[in-house]
């Protein structure tokens, strides 16, 4: 049994890499909140300071920036929130800073295969070096790439040590480079906030052979609560029918992840009310999918949680009595530790990190962090036992945009731009077709607004694809649910049509008919007219009153004043993006308008209640007609 060095300064530690795998470092370290920040800056610089003798590799995903302003009034309401939200001390990664600048180190070369969405966007080193990876073959790629070193945050429960938010990688990554008769320099640094989670992260401290402990103390990178608006709330009241009592749950991170866990609440809860919900969006009688997959009733039996990501979701449907199946290696013998919840990484909001930390008895026990080739894959010597456990699973992910004809966009563009990644979308959907009674389910907004125009999510084609047609299954918008599979194209394309937003539904339609894919005689249903925002609005202003669907379900991490500029500074991002938009806003904004009541506390949170010179009088004026314009309540 290996004995690891103890060490407690970041410059020694950066010492002893270079003297173990010489000056060729090709680092490995976790996506997410696994990455131990102040050790990685310290390695680049050490590498930026000596371009002739030393060079870095760095391959990792999921680079958290903390978010940073476009423009001055961006950086006016960011500014106190960043602040509050990430800690003063909170060390952003160096690597990041500079690659966004354009000056990244000419010896520095950075692989991620998943970007935080967006942030990557027109960064040129960034787009070059993406590497798109399945999840389950990021191990495999590494141990071919030569990774020499392995660079992760980890927590300490007395003499025992885990890999916390990440035991999903550097686990396989260790076993494939065993296959090819090579060892990983593992270095793992202790962070005192990162909670201690057992399952495969679970490890002892011959697994390390460095431990760094400098008494890190920063805050965990959290991920700021989305607001949910009324189309995300009648999307997840729709995609909660198709979940099945006693079945098994994957779900993501995001506005509609957040939709559908509060309507699955509800549904357990609020039966009642559920139901008029459902009612409202025309979904009052189960469809023969919902009676087959799904269901309408509060869960009796409960579900057990197989995902990729552990986020805030899993955390209240754990409390809300929701996720309460246990699953076991051996059920004919239950004594043994059995589970609730398997997850490859945890990210989410404080709340969450606080909730894994409070932790104990069998919540503890039965949360497991395992190796992503487990959690997302039915292969690897288990098979007949994660087929009987992951029963009736659903998974649930987000796409961009859905092909008329059954292919799914979720990670990049039709020029090559990549906006995040594939992930593991691929592994579940493939899952919830090789599982007999398992279903994979994309949701998606059936509309997105780009420079000033709304633009149809569901299109005829696109340049790129993340899920190819053959794998179509079911597709959810506000409008509906779509079964997608085992049917011919034209069915494909009607069932598709029917979830669409009424303004897009003619010209796809006439597009359909002259590929020859949709019968000529074919005439939308008035009933498909319906599919409108306003329709939808209307529906469930009766419920969004009875406070059913709040605009932050799960408590925001912004204050009441925050709140209320939200709307009203996305709107007038919305409206000047172009320069013609600009000038009419700004025109708008010089003619007469009666103030918000509550403009005044808005304003001074931005600086602008007493503003110097024109600028800042017209930013001022700005603000408070988009104040006045928009209601507190993000619709």
């Amino acid at each position: 049994m290996s004995v690891p060095e103890r060490l407690s300064e970041l410059e020694t530690t950066v010492d002893r890499i270079i003297e173990r795998v010489g000056p060729r470092i090709v680092a490995a370290t976790p996506l997410g909140i696994g990455k131990p920040n102040r050790l990685l800056n310290a390695l680049y610089a050490r590498v930026k300071a000596e371009p002739h003798t030393l060079s870095l590799t760095l391959y990792t995903a999921l680079s958290l920036p903390r978010p940073k302003g476009k423009s001055d009034l961006e950086q006016r309401f960011l500014g106190p929130f960043v602040a509050r939200h990430f800690g003063t001390d909170y060390p952003d990664l160096d690597y990041l800073t500079d690659r966004a600048a354009g000056q990244l180190a000419a010896n520095v070369r950075v692989h991620e295969f998943y970007f935080a969405s967006g942030s990557q966007l027109g960064n040129a080193d960034a787009q070059r070096h993406y590497i798109s990876q399945n999840y389950t073959h990021v191990a495999r790629d590494l141990a071919a790439a030569g990774v020499n070193v392995m660079l992760q945050q980890v927590a300490r429960r007395g003499d025992r040590f885990s890999l916390s938010s990440n035991p999903d990688v550097f686990l396989d990554l260790v076993d494939a480079l065993a296959a090819r008769g090579q060892r990983l320099y593992m270095v793992g640094v202790v962070h005192e906030a990162m909670p201690f989670l057992g399952g495969d992260a679970d490890l002892g401290p011959e697994h390390f052979d460095v431990l760094l402990e400098t008494g890190e103390s920063h805050q965990l990178f959290a991920i700021p609560r989305e607001p949910v608006i009324v189309a995300e709330h009648a999307l997840g009241l729709h995609a909660s029918t198709l979940v099945k009592d006693g079945g098994t749950l994957q779900i993501g991170i995001g506005a509609l992840s957040d939709a559908l866990v509060n309507a699955l609440l509800m549904r357990h809860q609020n039966n009642g009310a559920y139901r008029t919900a459902l009612a409202a969006v025309g979904s009052a009688e189960p469809s023969p999918l919902v009676g087959e997959y799904g269901g309408l009733e509060p869960f009796v039996q409960g579900l057990y949680g197989a995902t990729e990501m552990v986020m805030d979701g899993f955390m209240h449907l754990r409390r809300g009595g929701i996720l309460k199946r246990w699953v076991y290696d051996d059920e004919s013998d239950q004594s043994r530790r059995g589970r609730y919840l398997e997850g490859a990484f945890f990210l989410g909001s404080h709340a969450l990190y606080d909730w894994l930390c409070s932790l104990s008895g069998e919540d503890w026990d039965g949360l497991c962090m395992a190796r992503v080739s487990h959690v997302n894959e039915l292969y690897g010597g288990r098979e007949n036992q994660d087929r009987a456990q992951r029963r009736h699973a659903r998974f649930f992910n987000t796409c961009m945009m859905q092909t008329l004809l059954g292919a799914a966009v979720s990670d990049g563009f039709a020029d090559g731009q990549v906006l995040s990644g594939v992930g593991g979308q691929y592994n579940f959907v493939a899952m919830g077709h090789a599982l007999h009674d398992g279903r994979s389910i994309l949701m998606l907004r059936s509309t997105r607004v780009a420079n000033r125009r709304t633009e149809s999510n569901i299109v005829w084609n696109y340049g790129h694809i993340t899920i190819p047609r053959h794998l179509r299954d079911i597709v959810v918008t506000e409008y509906g649910v779509a079964d997608l599979r085992g049917q011919c194209d034209e069915e494909v394309i009607l069932r598709l049509l029917a979830i669409t937003d009424a303004r897009f539904q003619e010209g796809l339609v006439e597009t359909a008919k002259r590929a020859g894919k949709l019968d000529r005689a074919f005439q939308i249903p008035d009933a498909w007219r319906a599919n409108t925002p306003q329709s939808l609005s209307a529906a469930l202003r009766p419920q969004q009153a009875s406070g059913l669907f709040n605009t932050f379900p799960f408590g925001s991490d912004f204050d009441a004043i925050e709140q209320r500029l939200l709307p009203a500074l996305g709107e007038l991002k919305r409206i000047t993006a172009t320069p013609f938009g600009k000038l009419g806003a700004i025109f708008r904004s010089l003619m007469p308008f009666t103030p918000a009541a509550d403009a005044d506390p808005c304003l001074a949170r931005l600086g602008l209640d007493s503003p110097h010179g024109i600028y800042e009088h017209l930013l001022a004026r700005l603000v408070s007609r988009a104040l006045a314009e928009n209601s507190s309540d993000i619709i």
